[in-house]
């Protein structure tokens, strides 16, 4: 006798593709608005660049993520990539003036590492996202059977809806327990790529926020 598959492993309507233009267009802000010395210097281009990418994505991908479609999926992958070269320039350049003590004003400290260590969440969000069970067009057609990550809505059905499916904001509320935590809170990593990349979100904001607060208190002091 067969077992019933679990909710999460049904095919389900895919969720809508605005909520998450909405926050990479944040995270596109905050590096346009970053300090020249904290970003590269072609900065303004490369959030041109994003921001073509991401009208591209939102005009002519899907609207609402049903299905597994490859090119819009590789698009995706490349502007999350972009994202991710800019912000850890920026976290290398954060560093770099963090240890030779040249930000010297404690606001401006703080409003940069803050904006970086945010970006850093965001964009971890969407890797998580868009890698888990092989991206939300996978998931919402049920292509592969083992999660990724590991809700406990996923192991318990009496937590949620028997609809219930993650979604972003759930990626979003994840990468920022990882960030602001250093270890994983309510929901499991399983795989070796899944931990792999909490553990990279965890040193990096780790360094980031260690050194910004450590620098601030002696600024102020």
């Amino acid at each position: 006798m067969s077992l019933a598959k679990p909710h999460w492993q049904k095919p389900h309507q895919g969720e809508h593709r605005f909520p998450v233009s909405v926050v990479v267009m944040v995270v596109i802000i905050l590096q346009f608005a970053l300090p020249d010395d904290l970003s590269l210097s072609f900065q303004k281009w490369i959030c041109l660049v994003e921001f073509g990418i991401l009208l591209s994505l939102y005009t002519f991908g899907p609207k609402r993520l049903m299905n597994h479609h490859p090119p819009t999926r590789l698009v995706s992958f490349i502007l999350t990539s972009v994202m991710t070269i800019s912000n850890t320039a920026s976290a290398a350049k954060l560093i770099s003036e963090l240890i030779s003590g040249g930000i010297g004003s404690a606001p401006q400290l703080l409003a940069s590492g803050g904006s970086i260590w945010l970006t850093n969440v965001v964009i971890f969000s969407l890797w998580f996202w868009d890698l888990d069970r092989g991206g939300p067009g996978a998931r919402a057609e049920a292509k592969k059977d083992w999660p990724d990550f590991l809700y406990p809505q996923m192991t318990d059905p009496t937590y949620a809806p028997s609809d219930w499916h993650p979604k972003f904001f759930d990626y979003l509320y994840m990468s920022f327990t990882n960030a602001s935590a250093f270890s994983p809170t309510d929901v499991m990593p399983l795989t070796i790529w899944a931990k792999m990349l909490m553990l990279l979100q965890s040193t990096t904001s780790l360094i980031v926020v260690g050194l910004v607060v450590a620098r601030a208190v002696n600024i102020l002091q």
